[in-house]
């Protein structure tokens, strides 16, 4: 492992010590603890060539979890797919925010998540909210194959549905909760991204329009339609599209009920209420 760490680092990976660890443990297949007890164990020739080609991977800046097949997020494991976002610690902003603002964790309520990708939103939520249904909405299709996956992977696979929207067009009824983690990037700014988001990541789920902000028009558009009375909408944002969101909220006949901050006390979630 030391020798892979040295690699990476020499390479320009701040993270170089983690990654070393966790492409070797996807080549190994043993437990975490293992690996800590005996950091040199010999490696077989086939798992030598294995690490090496996710080596190559690695140094060409495919971001570790893709090359692992795997994220955490919510303490519970998602597999990835190439329609699929890499779920991001500050996501887990959008999940805090909407269990602090329901009154009830143990009502049956009626939950959709739009733009679901792997589902971490669907599922987490479900996790937490035990006679919940959820309900996943996607464009694609893979997406759509992987979030169901992971809902059964994480036990809450028999109260998942899903479907292939474009947003809500094919959607009807009313929830009482309505997540999302939509596309936020300004289509001008998404060739200045980081290599590792642009080169790997989904455009479909990036891609927000030409100010970032067509997919909220979208969905608070909807809103009305699709939440109960006094229902929650809570959605992702970019750092600075704070503004935006309550400008459009008012359009909209939203009530702002919270603004919430990630770990680098970034604005990274909005909720809001059908009054």
């Amino acid at each position: 492992m030391k020798n892979l760490r040295r690699t990476l680092s020499e390479a320009g990976f701040e993270t170089a010590a983690l990654d070393a660890r966790l492409l070797l443990l996807s080549v190994l297949h043993v437990p975490a603890t293992e690996l800590i007890t005996n950091p040199d164990v010999p490696l077989t020739a086939d798992e030598a060539d294995r690490l090496e080609a996710v080596t190559r991977r690695r140094l060409a800046h495919e971001p570790v979890a893709r090359i692992v097949g795997e994220r955490e997020f919510w303490g519970l494991p998602f597999a990835l797919s190439p329609e699929t976002l890499v779920p991001r610690p500050d996501t887990e902003t959008v999940v805090e925010t909407a269990l602090d603002l329901l009154p009830d964790r143990q009502a049956p309520l009626l939950m959709a998540d739009f733009g679901t990708g792997s589902g971490c939103l669907l599922v987490a939520l479900l996790h937490e909210l035990p006679r919940t249904t959820g309900l996943g909405v996607d464009l694609s299709l893979g997406a759509l194959e992987t979030a169901r996956r992971n809902a059964w992977a994480n036990g809450v696979g028999q109260r998942s549905l899903f479907a292939l929207s474009h947003w809500a067009d094919a959607i009807t009824g009313r929830f009482d909760l309505i997540v999302s983690n939509p596309p936020y990037i300004a289509s001008p700014v998404i060739p200045t991204l980081d290599r590792e988001v642009r080169e790997h990541d989904p455009i479909l789920a990036l891609d927000g329009g030409p100010d970032g902000l067509e997919p909220y028009r979208i969905l608070l558009g909807e809103a009305k339609r699709l939440l109960v009375p006094g229902g929650l909408l809570v959605v992702e944002i970019g750092f600075d599209q704070a503004q935006d969101l309550r400008s459009l909220a008012a359009t909209h006949g939203l009530e702002i009920l919270r603004v919430a901050h990630d770990l680098s006390d970034s604005p990274r979630c909005v909720a809001m209420r059908h009054p």
